[in-house]
């Protein structure tokens, strides 16, 4: 959502990154309609940030091109607010190393399994270090 909101912050460079193929996106469907859902839902979002619905519609489409498919979620209850339990069974069945987000809830946990929570502003540190170029 940050992405979509603040075309300038860090989470719209680590999209950037994933359009020009540096970085893998896993979503489920789910994820990305909450997102898309949100953005249409929420009027203080509608109030604070210019947008239509067909620019939600198109980052929808966009979201659905970067997603990488994830295979059969594992059932998960960690999370403090139960809504999240998906977004870390969908980074177990990736087998991703890092969940970016900056969801108090899913920071809070800081890693689950072999998966580690972080924020954007840490993880653009780690993938400047690893790209060239950057």
């Amino acid at each position: 959502m940050s992405a979509f909101l603040r075309k300038q912050g860090l989470a719209a460079q680590l999209l950037d990154y994933g359009v020009n193929g540096a970085l893998a996106f896993y979503f489920t469907q789910a994820i990305v309609e909450e997102t898309c859902n949100v953005l249409l839902k929420r009027e203080h979002l509608r109030l604070n940030f210019p947008y239509t619905n067909k620019d939600v519609e198109e980052y929808r489409t966009l979201l659905r091109s970067l997603a990488r498919p994830v295979g059969t979620l594992p059932v998960v209850k960690i999370c403090r607010d139960p809504n999240d339990d998906y977004v870390i069974a969908t980074a177990l069945a990736a087998g991703v190393t890092y969940l970016v987000t900056y969801d108090k809830d899913l920071l809070d946990l800081n890693s689950y399994q072999d998966v580690r929570m972080i924020r954007p502003e840490a993880f653009i540190r780690l993938v400047r270090t690893q790209t060239p170029g950057s």
